[in-house]
């Protein structure tokens, strides 16, 4: 398919740059055969008794990193440098942990180069390809994750870095409140809509909850850059589904009840655990991609927020419910000042099989 098919014109100020406050005050555009503008408090509701609703649990590491890199030779200076992490590559027996990261300015860093990000914090190029550098840390896991935790800012989404700095709020507004398993560089953003007091809802409601882990990857923000989709390669992401949590995905859909993901990348998890048998265990990487004409196996409802033009996300999502019919809601919602972007405003979505 063309990608100019899953092109739309977007106004920029309908991009949000901070979340809605509280985090249920966000808008929520039910799509089926009708639109319905709701907010988001209004999903206890949609969902029904027996429902499954599945999450992400991943957390948001502080991947973004400010320090210098160290001059080559007695004559030489030291240079500001920029660094994103975004893929963990190895955790080796000798404390030595291996990230790929993107890199500013890349073009004055080598293979031997050592950057200092703090008094705890440093790291040695091993590689470069284009923008992209691949980092040791000669430290252990444990130590790592206390430097970074100390010298680490929130890995915003680009759009966001370019209008503004991040700054304390950022910690709390990019982190589910349910996060747990550290890892993500970007937030799986449909969960940042709730609350303990939503959940609580549910709960009452005899609405059932089930996590997986997707750690989230940057190149959820690169863009599209082939005219065919065919011709796209798609970034791998770890990710895990427990036997428990296959067993009740199994279990939900045998009785007759909706299985409904907390956000695509949920999605794009179950989908890649699914067979014709029903979900399995699952743990690795998944690469996969979903465009129209995809069958889906696993899940029967969507949360998300409103994505990119051209994007993979809007691919997805016109998959699982119609081309036309997210081109019309996506139109609704530019029309009615609908907030977009990872902390913009929420739609949910019936699946809807061509």
């Amino acid at each position: 398919m063309r990608v100019d098919d899953f092109d739309f014109d977007l106004p920029e100020e309908l991009i949000a740059l901070r979340p809605a406050s509280p985090r249920s005050a966000s808008r929520l555009l039910h799509v089926s055969a009708m639109l319905a503008d709701l907010q988001f408090a209004d999903i206890v509701g949609i969902l029904k008794p027996g429902d499954l609703l599945v999450r992400n649990n991943t957390k948001v590491i502080p991947a973004a990193l400010q320090g210098i890199r160290l001059a080559r030779d007695a004559a030489g200076q030291d240079i500001q440098v920029e660094i994103n992490l975004h893929k963990l590559v190895s955790v080796d027996d000798d404390a030595c942990i291996n990230w790929r990261a993107f890199a500013r300015p890349a073009k004055r860093l080598k293979q031997g180069d050592r950057l200092v990000f703090s008094p705890s914090l440093e790291a040695t190029v091993s590689s470069r390809t284009g923008a992209e550098i691949e980092l040791s840390f000669r430290m252990s896991a444990e130590v790592f994750d206390r430097a970074l935790r100390d010298a680490g800012h929130m890995p915003l989404p680009p759009y966001i870095g370019r209008k503004r700095q991040v700054d304390e709020r950022d910690e709390e507004d990019y982190q589910t409140v349910f996060a747990s398993e550290q890892g993500s560089v970007a937030a799986p953003t449909a969960g940042l809509h709730f609350t303990e007091e939503i959940f609580a809802q549910l709960a009452a409601r005899k609405v059932r909850l089930a996590d997986v882990t997707l750690h989230v990857g940057a190149g959820t923000f690169l863009p599209v850059t082939a005219e065919d989709t065919e011709d796209h390669k798609m970034h791998a992401e770890w990710g895990e589904v427990s036997a428990e949590t296959a067993s009740l995905i199994n279990e939900t859909r045998a009785a007759g009840n909706r299985v409904v993901s907390v956000g695509t990348t949920s999605l794009r998890l179950l989908e890649s655990a699914a067979t014709d048998e029903g979900v399995q265990p699952f743990s690795d990487e998944t690469d996969i991609f979903i465009t129209p004409g995809f069958r889906f196996r696993a899940v029967d409802g969507l949360l998300t927020n409103f994505h990119l033009p051209r994007s993979t996300l809007f691919m997805l999502v016109s998959a699982f419910s119609g081309q036309a019919r997210m081109k019309a809601a996506y139109e609704h919602a530019i029309e009615n000042a609908y907030r977009f972007y990872s902390y913009g405003d929420a739609c949910y979505l019936e699946r809807h099989d061509n």
